[in-house]
C-alpha cells in the first residue's frame, strides 16, 4: 500500500509541474509586418527590387525577418513550406503566428495580411 502512495505522490507532483509549466508558457501570438531579411532589415541596402535585395540576402545565409513598425524580429523556421511563404511574401505585409523570445519570433505559420 506504501508504494502505492508513493506513486501516486509523485504523479501528483509531476502534473503539478506540468501544469505550472503550461502556465508560465510563452503563448503563440500573431504579428503582421513587412517580409525583410535580418540583415538589411527595414532598409535595404541593394538599390532597385527591395523583393530581391532579400532573396539575394537570404541566399548568403541570412533569416528572413519581420519588420512590425521600427521593430525588426528575426525569424526562427527550418520549415520548407515556411520558408516557401516567407519568399513568396517577400517585402509584402504577413502576418506571423508564432512565440516571441526577445527579438526572434518562432513561427507556427505565415499568411499574407489582410
Amino acid at each position: 500500500m506504501r508504494f502505492v502512495n508513493l506513486r501516486l505522490e509523485l504523479f501528483l507532483a509531476a502534473l503539478a509541474l506540468a501544469v505550472v509549466s503550461m502556465a508560465f508558457a510563452a503563448k503563440a501570438q500573431n504579428f503582421t509586418g513587412t517580409v525583410s531579411d535580418a540583415m538589411c532589415g527595414a532598409k535595404h541596402m541593394m538599390e532597385g527590387d527591395p523583393a530581391a535585395c532579400l532573396r539575394a540576402c537570404v541566399q548568403k545565409g541570412s533569416k528572413y525577418a519581420l519588420v512590425v513598425g521600427d521593430k525588426v524580429y528575426t525569424l526562427d523556421t527550418q520549415d520548407p513550406a515556411t520558408l516557401a511563404a516567407l519568399d513568396k511574401l517577400a517585402n509584402q505585409k504577413a502576418t506571423i503566428k508564432g512565440q516571441a523570445n526577445g527579438d526572434e519570433i518562432e513561427v507556427g505559420s505565415v499568411t499574407p495580411a489582410k
